[in-house]
């Protein structure tokens, strides 16, 4: 028996959600678990996925298959299940994780659980599901009957734990047959590649709402995320005025995050942005209201003026 899942890299690096969704594959109690990584074979870390328990990586160059491409991901994730005998194909709850396991939903005629939070065999071709229903704030109990489980994992409801002992691991270069049509839809260059540290995978995020006062306000928040080696979230209203594009918003329809630091500039903390920022372990609040719902939320409030405040945490960090 196998389990297979689809491993997006941060930098150099398995990305942390995908670490969680490996986590959880391995406690399906497969034989084998194998890894699917869209990258160059000299820079697969396959050291770090075998600390995982990974016994096999499969490896898809470039050169084979440049850039997103959705489709053509699931593809070869389809081709790869059929090779290996696969009986779960997973991947993290991240919005390639989901895209791509919806199309390979589509091309098996096989159904997807999307968002789980735990999975469990219950003998033959059935899975015991829970997953998040209303972006976290519902738990649904279901069956997953089909000849091979495929999912997603939420982001933030498993802990990315190393096994206790490094798996051998080899490592395949896996060269798929594609259609044409499959490279219709493709992204050559992605946000995440052009700018480091998506905001899905970031380990600290600076956020910033209304209380900023405009598009020139996140130049503090900008030089506060580099110092810090984070990115810049934002709330839906700093979207709405246009301020800052739709793919920096944290939120239910936004991004779910789930760093281990978030700072929350001038953010009131409407319950869509709480849901998605309350995988964050660390919560640190700045605003003038001291009525301000994101506070109930927070492990640390600082009640006063962000355009004082973030400028002088900039300066104690340059000092230092």
């Amino acid at each position: 028996m196998t389990a297979l899942c689809l491993v997006e890299l941060d930098g150099a690096e398995p990305a942390d959600a995908s670490l969680r969704a490996v986590t959880l594959g391995r406690s399906l109690g497969d034989s084998s678990l194998g890894a699917i990584v869209f990258a160059d074979s000299a820079s697969v870390p396959a050291a770090a996925l075998a600390d995982y328990g990974v016994t096999e990586v499969y490896v898809i160059e470039p050169a084979a298959l440049d850039g997103y491409a959705p489709q053509a991901w699931a593809r070869v994730l389809a081709g790869l299940a059929a090779e290996t005998g696969a009986t779960a194909v997973l991947a993290a709850g991240t919005d390639r994780g989901n895209e791509v396991l919806a199309h390979l939903g589509a091309i098996t005629g096989l159904p997807m659980a999307a968002n789980c939070t735990l999975v469990t065999p219950d003998g033959g071709q059935t899975h015991r599901l829970v997953r998040h229903r209303w972006a976290g704030l519902l738990l649904e109990d279901a069956i997953l009957e089909a000849p091979v489980a495929l999912f997603t994992v939420a982001t933030d409801s498993v802990s990315p734990v190393p096994a206790d002992a490094p798996a051998a691991v080899q490592v395949h270069v896996h060269k798929p047959e594609l259609a044409e049509g499959d490279l219709r839809v493709r992204a050559t260059e992605s946000a995440g590649r052009a700018g480091g540290v998506s905001l899905g995978t970031a380990r600290v995020v600076v956020g910033g709402g209304r209380g900023v006062g405009g598009p020139d306000g996140f130049a503090p928040l900008e030089e506060l995320a580099g110092l810090l080696g984070g990115v810049v979230g934002v709330s839906r209203v700093v979207t709405s005025e246009g301020w800052r594009p739709h793919q920096q918003q944290v939120g239910q329809t936004g991004t779910k995050i789930t760093p281990e630091l978030y700072l929350a500039c001038g953010i009131s903390g409407a319950i869509q942005h709480i849901a998605g920022c309350a995988g964050a372990k660390h919560i640190i609040a700045i605003n003038t209201d001291p009525g301000a719902p994101i506070l109930a939320h927070a492990d640390y409030a600082v009640i006063g003026d962000l355009h004082q405040v973030i400028p002088a945490l900039v300066a104690a960090l340059r000092a230092r």
